[in-house]
């Protein structure tokens, strides 16, 4: 499978589950990655694919991804990824899309 092709499967699989794979965040010290440049950050080896993102993501934090951005912040690539638990809640992940190490989560 070619990184188009993937990243259209899980754009199409998280507009299914009613989030989307970019997007707008609220002005902050976070700069959004453009979408043009996300195949050569892949490519170059600067982030980790997406499918080990969602799967670290999933071993965080089990539940279902509604929602995933990629920013960078402070020099580096962080990846929010949203997920609503079975008991409703909202947790958010930043991941350091490099490592996919968990750097920070919040639950409301």
């Amino acid at each position: 499978m070619n990184a188009r092709h993937l990243l259209a499967v899980v754009a199409a699989t998280l507009a299914a589950l009613g989030g989307s794979l970019f997007a707008a965040s609220p002005a902050s010290s976070a700069e959004r990655v453009r979408h043009q440049d996300v195949r050569q950050l892949r490519e170059s080896g600067k982030i980790l694919p997406m499918e080990e993102i969602l799967g670290r993501a999933r071993a965080a934090q089990p539940g279902q991804i509604v929602e995933v951005e990629l920013e960078r912040e402070d020099g580096r690539y962080v990846y929010e990824v949203k997920v609503i638990d079975d008991a409703d809640k909202m947790h958010r992940l930043e991941l350091d899309a490099g490592s996919g190490e968990v750097l920070r989560r919040k639950t409301r």
